[in-house]
């Protein structure tokens, strides 16, 4: 008897979370074997149950999809990871191939077409959905997957710096930062220092600037 493939469902729209659920629950082979509703936890999880496949909401509160999937990456780089998204374009798909994600699914794709994607990826495929295909996937897909990795990769923040942008552009205080963090509001003011300067950055509202423009934070749809 084959052994099911396991997938962990990360997405903070409940309803979207359950009925994803049932769905996937409908199929023999695939079992959820766990939901999460932000990214920072959806690692925690992936890590402690070791799913066979992530399917990642791309727009999630604490940590967004990107660095929830670039985090888990580097952690784990057995887990495959699939970006499910409302956003068809190139940019946010050029970050997700550059997260390490294994694949990248709209959020208006059939059942079915799920399920394969699920099935490729954790065949070790990639997969992106037949819109993106054209762009992203078998025809020339490993060149643009190198070009958006290459193009992406000189971000000078660090994972944490990046979670606290992406907190600052949210909207967060710097005492609910450290209280999600678990860390000082010291070690936030010191966080957000170094983003300023690193950055070379002087106010709020031009940190929110770039937290979108490089897909820190991840407007909804």
């Amino acid at each position: 008897m084959s052994t099911k493939i396991t997938v962990l469902i990360a997405d903070d729209h409940t309803i979207l979370r359950r009925g994803l659920v049932s769905l996937l629950s409908l199929n023999d082979g695939i079992e959820v074997v766990g939901e999460a509703g932000d990214g920072r936890t959806a690692v925690e999880m992936a890590l402690r149950l070791e799913p066979d496949v992530v399917l990642m909401d791309l727009s999630m509160p604490v940590l967004n999809g990107l660095e929830a999937t670039d985090q888990l990456k580097r952690e784990a780089p057995a887990i495959r990871v699939l970006i499910l998204s409302a956003h068809d374009n190139d940019e946010y798909v050029a970050q997700v191939v550059r997260s390490g994600a294994n694949g990248y699914v709209l959020k208006n794709t059939s059942p079915d077409e799920l399920n394969a994607a699920i099935r490729a990826v954790h065949s070790g495929q990639a997969f992106f959905s037949p819109s993106l295909s054209g762009r992203w996937g078998e025809a020339g897909g490993a060149g643009n997957a190198d070009a958006a990795r290459e193009a992406m990769s000189g971000s000078p923040l660090t994972s944490r710096e990046r979670e606290v942008l992406q907190l600052l552009a949210e909207g967060e205080t710097h005492q609910a930062i450290a209280d999600r963090l678990f860390i000082s509001i010291r070690t936030v003011d010191t966080h957000t220092n170094n983003i300023m300067k690193k950055l070379n950055l002087h106010d709020v509202a031009s940190l929110v600037t770039y937290a979108i423009k490089n897909g820190i934070v991840i407007l909804p749809r």
